[in-house]
């Protein structure tokens, strides 16, 4: 598969999602399961002003029971809901077939944390036409994560978003700990946007307000937030994942942080 030379960057919506005022929140569901779903969800995204839908269409689970997504239904369900409500889509890639097949649907490729060192993958996505978020593999030291993200510019491809979604150590009352001091470390070291994704480092929704609140104050350009409907009946993560109440309550405690960091939604 072709992927040609990454030209210059044109999208204003890129620079603008980047720009060093603009704070980023991407929100969605851990996976597509319906139209219902995530319409829903859109339409909370939009009357609040957030333009970042997350959605998985294909789910690398730890056992093979496990709900694995839609696949490429799911990538038609994210193409209607990104059309109807104009979202920038970001969407999980396992693989150089899914990777083709999410290509027209994801205006943001995600590498999620067991791909961090799928060199293959890297090295296409380097030669890819489209933002790559970059996920810190579950137990990777903050070199092996730069070593990762080298192979997507080593290919052309220099726009990166990088995303501390915690590390796994001794303690278990949290599903992983949030590493906050590799987002001041990360924005020293490299020049690409940090995000934080709260959901999968707490594992547990009552923690997720003070994780994201924490990230802002840390200089973080961004969320990657876990939200459903009905949590309760969520086919993967439900455990972590904001209802829209809860969500919307989120943005409301958020805006005191962020106007303290300068920054907007």
């Amino acid at each position: 598969m072709e992927y040609g030379v990454l030209p210059k960057l044109k999208e204003d919506w890129w620079q603008e999602l980047t720009s060093q005022k603009r704070f980023m929140i991407f929100a969605g569901p851990c996976a597509v399961e319906s139209r219902e779903q995530l319409e829903k969800t859109a339409q909370v995204l939009k009357k609040y002003g957030i333009n970042g839908l997350r959605g998985g269409a294909y789910k690398p689970r730890t056992r093979p029971e496990s709900f694995q997504g839609l696949g490429e239904e799911g990538l038609k369900i994210l193409a209607e809901i990104k059309q109807k409500y104009g979202l920038i889509v970001v969407t999980e890639v396992l693989d150089e077939e899914s990777l083709e097949k999410a290509l027209p649907v994801a205006d943001i490729l995600q590498v999620g944390s067991r791909n961090m060192q799928n060199f293959s993958l890297l090295k296409k996505l380097g030669r890819v036409n489209k933002p790559v978020l970059l996920k810190r593999g579950l137990a990777a030291t903050i070199e092996e994560w730069l070593g990762a993200m080298a192979y997507i510019e080593e290919g052309g491809n220099h726009r990166i978003i990088l995303c501390e979604r915690g590390i796994r150590t001794f303690e278990k009352m949290t599903r992983n700990t949030l590493d906050i001091s590799a987002v001041p470390l990360l924005k020293r070291l490299c020049p690409y946007p940090v995000v934080v994704d709260p959901s999968h480092a707490a594992g547990r929704v009552d923690l997720i307000p003070a994780l994201a609140k924490a990230a802002v104050a840390a200089g973080a350009d961004g969320l990657l937030i876990e939200v459903h409907p009905e949590p309760q009946k969520a086919l993967s993560d439900g455990q972590q994942s904001l209802d829209l109440p809860s969500f919307i309550k989120l943005l409301e405690e958020l805006n005191p942080w962020l106007l303290a960091a300068g920054k907007t939604f």
